[in-house]
């Protein structure tokens, strides 16, 4: 059966951090990467090629709340290697991408498990009102003790409390910003009048783990309620996106599993009493693309053997699993005793064989899926080759579009919209230009009414 989809262009989204590196570990390694990621125009340069040359529905930022210091309890191998240890605050790169930009969507990662709700829904609030209307927020709960340690706690909750926490979180998030209804300022001067109190509301939630009051500081948003991205991949993230998120990005290691997850998301969306086609699921790829094929796979070889530490590799799965592997070879052995004494690996690992097979699979072989480009699908070739993969999933109702992750910086996005995008306009399956002006509008997304504004029998406001 084909999962439902309304629209009949692919989401195209750039994955990005800002760090020193993009998602790919080794990017800061490549001979003509850029060295300036501590400077704002930086960012901007990538956000101008994405909305003027690539027309991308968003661009968002990965984040973490702490360097990988799981390995042997000491930052020094992510410091030594540069295994992502830099990590700027997102509100103030995209409040300056903002300013360069009119159409692009602005994304950020912000934790339910150690914000507030407040702060962040007034973050996103603002980010919304500032950028007219291109804000979304990637939910995520956090994945170890080193960021628990940064916010005075010595380890993380563990996996259901996290998403516990995180449904009353983005409940309290949703409230607070639907306390302002949407004509609650009247600014009238000769009155006196600024907003009708009538029209802006407390929220007195009292739960489990949060006591606010409320109203919002920042009116209702010109998209209502910023998008929400999640990319739970465990059983109950992946409910918990099908529950609340706009876009669902996945990390699928073929096409066969990517289809499989579509279906299962589609059918948890629709169990969950929404549409199953409003909802975009976006997989992971990296693109490397050539002007000749034989350039590309060159690209790719040096992706794939040259720039990624071995060391960094195993420092970053620390991180993900929340597991030291300080006393271990990256040539041991991934034994069933390994994978039921840590915590998150036994997907990892499930998913590798799927791709790899079921020979004898070594710790070095599991870091690499984690830190270089075989941790996700890979679209190798040239503009029209890559084109072609990307129209074959897109067509088999194996995604919606596609969450496009850097080799690195500059080039990767440059090659893309240079040499891809031309092909993909050219079969009908990106937009030429933005219809919109808000991220909403853009993703054919409607714009969520008020809870409290009259409808017309149908739901509709």
């Amino acid at each position: 059966m084909t999962a439902p989809r309304h629209q009949e262009q692919m989401t195209l989204v750039a994955f990005l951090q800002a760090s020193n590196v993009s998602v790919y570990s080794g990017s800061w390694r490549y001979p003509s990467a850029a060295a300036d990621f501590l400077d704002v125009r930086y960012y901007q340069r990538i956000a101008r090629i994405l909305e003027e040359e690539g027309a991308f529905d968003l661009m968002f930022f990965d984040d973490r709340l702490a360097m990988p210091t799981i390995y042997g309890n000491s930052p020094s191998e992510a410091v030594r290697y540069g295994a992502r240890p830099v990590k700027l605050d997102l509100s103030t790169v995209l409040g300056a991408v903002a300013g360069v930009t009119e159409h692009i969507g602005l994304g950020a990662t912000y934790s339910t498990t150690y914000y507030q709700p407040f702060h962040v829904a007034r973050t996103f609030a603002t980010l919304d009102h500032l950028s007219g209307g291109r804000a979304a927020w990637n939910v995520v709960t956090s994945v170890n003790d080193a960021e628990a340690q940064n916010f005075g706690l010595d380890q993380h909750l563990d996996h259901g409390q996290r998403y516990d926490r995180a449904d009353e979180f983005i409940d309290v998030v949703a409230k607070l910003w639907d306390s302002w209804e949407d004509d609650a300022i009247v600014a009238d001067r000769a009155s006196g009048v600024f907003a009708d109190p009538d029209r802006v509301h407390e929220i007195d939630h009292h739960g489990t783990y949060f006591d606010v009051r409320g109203p919002l500081t920042v009116p209702r948003t010109p998209q209502g309620r910023p998008v929400i991205i999640q990319a739970g991949q465990s059983g109950r993230g992946q409910a918990f996106a099908a529950k609340w998120a706009d876009l669902i990005f996945t990390s699928d290691p073929s096409q066969e599993v990517a289809d499989e997850h579509y279906r299962a998301q589609k059918e948890l969306i629709a169990a969950a009493g929404r549409d199953p086609g409003a909802v975009r699921v976006l997989p992971l790829v990296y693109t490397v693309v050539g002007e000749t094929e034989a350039i590309a796979k060159e690209k790719e070889a040096v992706f794939l053997d040259q720039l990624v530490h071995p060391m960094a590799s195993l420092t970053l799965l620390s991180e993900v699993t929340n597991h030291d592997f300080s006393g271990h070879s990256l040539d041991d052995i991934v034994t069933d005793e390994l994978i039921d004494s840590v915590s998150g690996i036994r997907g990892l690992v499930q998913g590798i064989r799927r791709h790899v097979g079921e020979g004898k699979l070594t710790l070095r072989m599991l870091a690499n899926h984690r830190a270089t480009l075989l941790q996700g699908p890979r679209f190798v070739g040239t503009g029209d080759q890559v084109a072609a993969q990307m129209q074959q999933w897109f067509h088999a109702h194996s995604c919606d579009g596609f969450v496009i992750a850097a080799t690195h910086f500059p080039g990767a996005f440059e090659d893309f919209v240079r040499l891809v995008v031309p092909e993909l306009r050219r079969r009908g399956l990106v937009r030429t230009a933005y219809k919109g002006t808000t991220l909403r509008e853009n993703l054919g997304l409607d714009r969520p009414a008020h809870p409290l504004a009259p409808t017309d029998g149908t739901g509709n406001a």
